[in-house]
């Protein structure tokens, strides 16, 4: 039986307990040990029959070459499969509700980077929210809302500690902006910022020039830019940019960093922002990659999160695309403001949409002139 977690030791030992897949290979091997104690995790999908079901179904397994996976079964049915009618994957058994909580919190694990909304997770189960509400409560003596922040906020302490920014951290996890991190941290004990490096050993320079979305700092290393900042002050750009780099040496340097100055400048006459100017970041291989082709999107013009997973081999990815854009740290230079929804929606940035919306307005009107 589940006992409600009294302490962070306790939640930690729920984390562990609860491993989340990496790979489709443990995926597949999960599938074909009918392992009923991945249900709910995921649920794969087979092309040949347009079905899809939960690891532990009985009938007669499909080539692997056939099979593809989905985290939660709503994805498998916007991406045109149906239910099975014989493992009935929407739907867990409501009487052992130990183990129900138990495979809804390894599916929250596994999708910390996901919507996890009440309605989400009661669907997962196939009970109303009302009644997955008061079970989840009853086992584990926390609301599923305060065991999704709590499995955020462990994630986000994690990745501070091992050095990871700030930003990245918190949309790793799962956190929609800093601001919903931040009405958290004190149950990371300290502000987030001071669990990481913080750029310590780092040289910086930056400016700051006035610019149709307001006040734009850009910051170097000797190696080159580094981040990318915009605020209604100067004082809001700097914060900015001491909240990833505060235990770097941050000097303006408004002379020494003329050229860098006069790119900015010379984007906001009009004019497209050089791409051979070199960058200092720490990034992901993947995230190299978006940056990459964001980087080869034409002046004016636009691309959807969609459209750039496909041109990868790997339509797959949206959410993996949408999250390498918001961690971006040089907006403009690698100019994330240009992808957009595949409905024509702005979508999210960094940023503010309404700064968005003012850069692919002021492109397009460069473009028309």
């Amino acid at each position: 039986m589940l006992t409600a977690p009294r302490n962070n030791a306790d939640l930690q030992q729920i984390q562990r307990n609860q491993r989340a897949f990496t790979s489709d290979t443990e995926k597949w091997r999960a599938v074909v040990q009918r392992d009923n104690t991945k249900d709910g995790l995921f649920v794969f999908g087979v092309r040949s029959t347009g079905i899809y079901c939960k690891p532990s179904c009985p009938a007669r397994h499909a080539n692997v070459e056939q099979v593809v996976f989905f985290s939660q079964p709503d994805e498998a049915e916007n991406s045109g499969f149906r239910a099975c009618k014989r493992c009935r994957p929407r739907k867990l058994d409501p009487s052992n509700k130990a183990e129900l909580v138990q495979r809804t919190c390894r599916y929250i694990e596994a999708n910390l980077d996901e919507r996890l909304t009440l309605e989400n997770l009661s669907r997962q189960v196939g009970l109303s929210p009302f009644h997955f509400q008061r079970t989840f409560k009853k086992v584990l003596g926390i609301s599923p809302r305060q065991y999704v922040e709590a499995r955020r906020l462990e994630k986000v302490k994690h990745s501070l500690t091992n050095g990871e920014t700030v930003t990245n951290s918190l949309y790793d996890a799962g956190f929609t902006s800093k601001g919903r991190l931040y009405e958290k941290s004190t149950q990371l004990g300290v502000s987030p910022g001071l669990f990481r490096r913080g750029g310590q050993g780092l040289s910086i320079r930056y400016t700051i020039v006035d610019s149709q979305i307001g006040r734009v700092l850009l910051a170097a290393t000797k190696r080159g830019a580094c981040a990318v900042c915009m605020g209604a002050s100067d004082d809001a750009v700097e914060a900015a940019l001491r909240e990833d780099y505060y235990a770097a040496d941050l000097r303006r340097d408004d002379e020494g960093m003329k050229g860098w100055a006069g790119a900015l400048q010379s984007y906001f006459d009009g004019h497209e922002f050089p791409q051979d100017l070199p960058l200092d970041l720490q990034a992901t291989a993947f995230q190299w990659i978006v940056w990459k082709k964001i980087q080869s999107i034409p002046h004016g013009q636009t691309a959807s999160y969609s459209n750039i997973a496909e041109s990868l081999g790997k339509p797959q990815a949206t959410r993996a695309v949408a999250r390498a854009c918001a961690t971006n740290p040089v907006a403009i230079i690698i100019p994330c403001h240009r992808v957009i929804g595949k409905d024509g929606s702005l979508r999210g940035y960094a940023w503010g949409v309404k700064r968005k919306k003012t850069l692919l307005s002021l492109e397009n009107k460069a473009q028309s002139d």
